[in-house]
Formats: structure tokens, C-alpha cells, sequence
């Protein structure tokens, strides 16, 4: 169980311990546009929203409760003298957003600020002593629930715990104990340092989030740089210099290089090197950004098509003192590719048959609205993209396609409906009602499907939203088989709204507000809401839907049910279904490597039930020994798994290489699910092809008679 080191907060108030003497970190204010910026969504979200809810008391509550496990969601960092503070005010947030007065937040903000330092300095003094791992001691890895420490003391007992379980896994991993207390510590001092670097924007986005989601589980709200990195996903492109940061050791450090992009063409920049300054166009000052955060970072590195913008770097093979270098580069628009539909083709053997499908992975439901807007014929988006990958698959001549959408958290509607089209044509895909409960029919209106074959959808629990609207509509018109895991379950429908446009602001100063305004349904009058997308053919799931999907929110829409629309399903794949499951069940119980998959599945569930790891260390060692035979056993028979075991380690505390090694490695290894999804649809492509090849012959024994 990682330290959660994002968002670190604090609180003036909190009682001084025995850590007073280290510098407190700065004190947080809200500023004037951000106290007009709440006072505007909470107009906007009373008014507007599918389900409207008053900001009263009782929603001040709900607020209180939803910043404040934002905040501290393990329990580990407050103490209970400083949550029964915060509670002295939780009715008070409603009236203070109407005063536009933000003081509430920002103290607690404050507090855990205060808290991240004290316990920070605690875990590295703590890793002066020895442990003993051969006592029997466990450590609680769910602590939603638990009581917060009642005292210091109790607080103490719960960081040498975690303290010990971060050294734990170090040590397994063969490291000395000193490696070990140098990397803890450094890892303690970067969570220290961060603590001093958050900023009242920071603390206003973290406190909109809470109120948005104590509206309903997808009312967001976007800051500016919030807003900024939500275009560039629905765009899939940016003007910048083409290259993955990450932040290693106060560095800015290069991790990639985007091909075609300005640092992989200018020959200059390597994977690896550090960022230490910026400046901006041809002669600006060189701006130092050693140790300062990355979004900050990157903020500098954007910038407008063909504008300049030079780097010092200190290469990535030269020592603190080695000799920099500055390097110009002009900023041009970057495709964020990985994050496009991408395809590629598998073969199966079916019988004495070998069967091509077509893999096509979307990731997002992307649209650049801008392009598409000012008249663009050649605008971005999902659905064309796709369209352009079937056509390619027709000329490689597949049997089937499938459609992979896991992990694919939505996007644009406009887009799920076209994609549905591609593989219907014409006719309705989703049903929308909104607040005053009228039902809108949304169609898809294509003269003809672009792919008429054999296909099916691939989702588990973190297909969302559009994904869900794509693969019902799908299932609910017989086009194709669903595999997977149920869905996440969201079926509301979200706009975006300028709140500086709404209001005439000539600046950008009050974000966006991300807004629910309707339900969506299926074609059969269901909806996905809360339910999902049941899959035809399941397959197993990593994912715990107590604490992932839209079951785990305490305020999440029921599920409803409206009229169906008027469209025509084909029976096909239903009558297809009991074959198809035989098959499947066949197939897996007798493959290794899903057997494999399914015992690790129940293992982590098992662990995930028990909510405890143990401290002692032969109890760990057998642990970990049973998960190496396993994985070896598996490599053995090609799993393709590539090195095992856990070295203990966080990203950034590896060396670049060794991480980007380890990434590929996962990348390269067998997707057991991805593999027995494509199975099933060569066996769907098989019996349709039998069905076909039965349907042809008996109508040329019909014609001969």
C-alpha cells in the first residue's frame, strides 16, 4: 500500500508536536476570483442540473464529508480533535458560498498540510531504528472505515506500521537496510518537499471536486490548467515540443520521445535528459525549473504553433555539475497517438480453419469540437478514425472485428453514436432524457454500415459512459456478441459550460463547469445506469466493484427503465450464444494461462476481503515465493511475462531505463483476455459463415426441386 502523496494538505489549529520546530509550510488563502467562481457554479448547479439539489445544510454536510475523505481517505494523517473541529462547521459551508467567503476549505487544506509534515518528519526518524520482522504484526491496507488516530501516540503506533510495511517489501527484494532507509528517506523527504510547493489554485480545484461530486458522481469542475488538459484529451493534439515528461529527483526529465514531434526531429534531445530551464522565444531569460512542479513545467513548454521556446538541458549521462546545453525548438502541433484507435490483426484456429480477426483498441471517445466546428474536412475523431482502420481490415480480409474498449471512460456522444453506425447504418442508438422528462431518439444516419461481417465489443469495469452507449446498442440490435466484465455503470449525460462566457468575462478566471443535464437509455428502454452493460459471455475482472463503478457512490441515480424506441433486432448472434459459451468453457478450462489469470484474480480478491498484509517476514517470503512459481510455471509455457516480482520500489525511485524496461515488459505481456475475446469471435465468425454456407445450400436444393 503506496503513501498517498498527492494533494497534501494542512491546519493552523492543529496542537504543535514534537516536530514543531521544522518550518510550517505556507499558508494557503482563497483568492477573490475563486470565492465568485463558487458562488457561480452553485448558481449554475441549483438551477441546471438534471437532478437539482439546494445548497443547504445538508448538502454543506455532504461537502465537508466528501473534502475532507478527498483529503485523508485512509484515515492515517488527521487526528480526531482535528475532525471534530472541522465538523464544529459543516453545516456553515452552504452560507459561506453565498457570503463567497472560502475560508472553511482552506483551513482544513491548511491542517493537512501541517499533518503531511508532522508525519513526514515522524517516518524519517523513524527509519533510524531496526524493525523486527519476525514478530506477528499485521497492517491494515483499508482504513476507510477505521476511526482516525485519538491521539498522537496512536498515531505514532500507525506510522511505524506503515513505515515498516514500505521497508518490508525492500527488503524481500534483496536491498541492504541501508538502501533501504536512503530510499525511504528520500521518498519521505519528495512527499515533505511537495507539501511546501501547493497553491491556493490547488486547493480551490480540490474543494470544487468535492462539492461537484456531492451533486452526482460526474458534476466536475475544471480549473484553468484542469480545463486545458480536458480540450487536449477530447482533441488528442497540442502545440508544444512533442515529448513525455516526468518528474525524477527535482528534475523535469525526458521519459519519451514523440515521433515526428519537434525534440525527436531536431536530433538534439535523448530519453533521459533534464530539463533545468525555459525560456521563452528567441532571446527571453532562461527561467530555472529545478524543483519546481511539472505542470508548471509543462505550462512553460506549451505555447502557440511556430513560436520558440529554448531548454536548458543538462544531459542525461553527465553528472549535478556536468556541462548544460540550450536547445531552440519551435513549438508545432503534437498528436497524441497513443490515445487514437489503433488496429491489429490476430490469427485463430478454428478446426482445420484459420480465422483473421481484426482488433480494433479505442481508448477514448475523442472528437476535436473546434476543428470540426470551423468547417475542418479533416477534423479529428474517434469514429472517423475507425472507419478508416474497417476499411483497411476489408482489404486485409478478416473474418471478424472486435472492438476493444476497455478501459474507454467516454467521451463524446456524438461520437458513440456514429461508431455505432459504422456497423448498423441507420436507425436510433440511444435515447436522452433531460430535467423536464422529454425523451429525445439520437440515430445514427449512415446509408449503409461500413463493416456487414461477424464482430463483437471486448469491456470490463472500466468501459464508461459512451463505451457503454456503443456496446448496448450493439448487444440490443443483435449485431455483435459482448465480452467481458460488466461495465462501470454510468448513464448520465454531461456538458461543459464556460463559466467565465456565461457570465461575459473578458479573462479566463472562473474555469468550467462539467454539468449533468440528462439520463441516457438504450434502444430497448433500459438504461446502463448503476447496472452496466451485462456482457453475453463473461469474462474475469480485476477491478472491485465496491470501491469502483458508479455502485460504489452512495449518491449515484437509480436505475430506470422508459419505452422502447422503434428499431429492429436481428436474432443472430442470440441463437449463436449457447454455442459460443460451450465452446468458451471448453476452450478455458483447459488453458493454463487463463486458469492462471483466474487463480490470480482470487488471490487478490482474497487479499482485498482480508484488508490486512502481514509484517513478518517469512509469512511475506512464502507469500511471494508462491507468486514467482506461478508466474514461472506460466512463463514456462510462453505467457511471455517477462521478469517478475516486486522490487519495492515506486517509478520515479528506479532508474529511467530500468522503469521504461519494466513498462515494455508489461506491454509485451500475454493479454489472456484480449486473446480468448478474439476466440470467441472466431467462433462467432465460423458458425455464421456455417450458418451462411447451410442457408445457401438448402436454397439451391429449394431451387432445383
Amino acid at each position: 500500500m503506496r503513501i498517498p502523496y498527492v494533494f497534501l494538505a494542512a491546519f493552523l489549529a492543529v496542537a504543535q508536536s514534537a516536530y514543531a520546530e521544522v518550518a510550517s509550510p505556507p499558508v494557503l488563502a482563497p483568492l477573490k476570483q475563486q470565492a465568485q467562481a463558487a458562488q457561480l457554479s452553485a448558481q449554475l448547479l441549483t438551477r441546471y442540473s438534471y437532478r437539482p439539489i439546494p445548497l443547504d445544510d445538508a448538502l454543506s454536510a455532504r461537502i465537508m464529508d466528501q473534502f475532507i475523505k478527498s483529503l485523508d481517505p485512509d484515515h492515517v494523517l488527521f487526528l480526531q480533535a482535528d475532525i471534530d473541529k472541522f465538523m464544529s462547521e459543516r453545516s456553515e459551508i452552504d452560507d459561506a458560498i453565498e457570503r463567497k467567503d472560502l475560508k472553511i476549505p482552506f483551513a482544513i487544506f491548511n491542517a493537512y498540510e501541517q499533518r503531511i509534515v508532522d508525519r513526514m518528519n515522524y517516518a524519517r526518524n523513524l527509519l533510524k531504528q531496526d524493525f523486527d520482522f519476525g514478530v506477528q504484526e499485521n497492517y491494515s491496507v483499508l482504513r476507510d472505515k477505521e476511526p482516525w488516530p485519538q491521539s498522537e501516540a496512536e498515531s505514532n503506533e500507525l506510522w511505524r506500521k506503515r513505515v515498516k510495511s514500505d521497508w518490508l517489501p525492500l527488503k524481500l527484494a534483496g536491498k541492504t537496510d541501508a538502501v533501504i532507509r536512503e530510499t525511504l528517506d528520500k521518498r519521505y523527504a519528495n512527499a515533505l518537499e511537495r507539501a511546501y510547493q501547493y497553491k491556493s489554485d490547488d486547493v480551490f480545484q480540490l474543494f470544487m471536486d468535492a462539492y461537484a461530486t456531492s451533486i452526482d458522481p460526474h458534476t466536475d469542475y475544471f480549473g484553468a490548467s484542469a480545463s486545458a488538459d480536458f480540450n487536449i484529451s477530447m482533441k488528442l493534439s497540442l502545440f508544444g515540443i512533442g515529448a513525455v515528461l516526468q518528474e525524477r529527483d527535482d528534475y523535469t526529465t525526458i521519459r519519451e520521445l514523440v515521433p515526428g514531434g519537434p525534440a525527436q526531429l531536431s536530433g538534439k534531445l535523448s530519453v533521459g535528459d533534464r530539463i533545468t530551464g525555459v525560456g521563452q522565444g528567441k532571446d527571453g531569460a532562461i527561467k530555472e525549473v529545478v524543483g519546481t512542479r511539472l505542470d508548471e513545467v509543462v505550462q512553460l513548454i506549451r505555447g502557440k504553433k511556430g513560436s520558440v521556446v529554448r531548454l536548458d538541458i543538462l544531459p542525461a549521462d553527465a553528472g549535478a555539475d556536468g556541462t548544460h546545453r540550450v536547445v531552440s525548438l519551435v513549438r508545432d502541433k503534437i498528436s497524441l497517438d497513443k490515445q487514437a484507435a489503433r488496429k491489429a490483426v490476430l490469427s485463430v484456429n478454428v478446426g482445420d480453419v484459420t480465422r483473421k480477426i481484426g482488433v480494433i483498441t479505442l481508448p477514448t471517445f475523442y472528437e476535436d469540437f473546434e476543428a470540426r466546428h470551423k468547417g475542418d474536412k479533416d477534423y479529428k475523431s474517434a469514429s472517423r478514425d475507425v472507419a478508416k482502420l474497417l476499411d483497411e481490415l476489408k482489404q486485409e480480409k478478416v473474418d471478424s472485428v472486435l472492438i476493444d474498449v476497455r478501459n474507454n471512460g467516454g467521451g463524446s456522444l456524438d461520437e458513440a453514436i456514429d461508431l455505432t453506425g459504422l456497423f448498423i447504418g441507420n436507425g436510433p442508438v440511444v435515447q436522452q432524457r433531460g430535467s423536464d422528462g422529454k425523451v429525445e431518439v439520437r440515430s445514427a444516419e449512415f446509408a449503409a454500415p461500413v463493416w456487414t461481417g461477424p464482430m463483437g465489443v471486448l469491456i470490463n469495469r472500466g468501459s464508461a459512459s459512451a463505451s457503454e452507449i456503443f456496446a448496448a446498442a450493439i448487444q440490443d440490435y443483435g449485431r455483435g456478441v459482448i465480452v467481458g466484465e460488466p461495465s462501470f455503470g454510468k448513464g448520465t449525460v454531461q456538458t461543459v459550460v464556460d463559466l467565465d462566457q456565461m457570465v461575459r468575462n473578458s479573462k479566463p478566471e472562473f474555469g468550467e463547469l462539467k454539468v449533468t443535464i440528462a439520463q441516457f437509455f438504450r434502444v430497448n428502454g433500459g438504461t446502463t445506469q448503476l447496472r452496466g452493460v451485462t456482457p453475453d459471455i463473461s469474462l474475469p475482472g480485476l477491478s472491485d466493484p465496491t470501491s469502483f463503478g458508479e455502485t460504489s457512490y452512495d449518491n449515484a441515480l437509480p436505475w430506470a427503465q422508459i419505452k422502447p424506441a422503434n428499431y429492429a433486432p436481428a436474432d443472430t448472434v442470440t441463437k449463436l450464444l449457447p454455442t459460443l459459451q460451450s465452446r468458451h468453457d471448453a476452450r478455458v478450462g483447459s488453458d493454463p494461462d487463463f486458469q492462471g489469470l483466474v487463480k490470480d484474480i482470487a488471490d487478490l480478491k482474497a487479499q482485498r476481503e482480508k484488508g490486512i498484509i502481514s509484517l513478518n517476514e517469512a509469512e511475506r517470503r512464502k507469500e511471494a515465493t508462491a507468486r514467482e512459481n506461478r508466474r514461472k510455471s506460466r512463463a514456462e509455457l510462453g505467457d511471455g511475462e517477462g521478469p517478475g516480482g516486486d522490487d519495492g520500489l515506486e517509478s520515479n525511485e528506479r532508474s529511467l531505463s530500468a522503469d521504461i524496461a519494466i513498462e515494455n515488459a508489461r506491454k509485451k505481456a500475454k493479454d489472456v483476455l484480449l486473446n480468448e475475446a478474439v476466440a470467441i469471435l472466431a467462433d462467432e465468425a465460423d458458425l455464421q459463415k456455417g450458418v451462411l454456407r447451410a442457408a445457401t445450400k438448402q436454397s439451391g436444393d429449394t431451387n432445383g426441386k
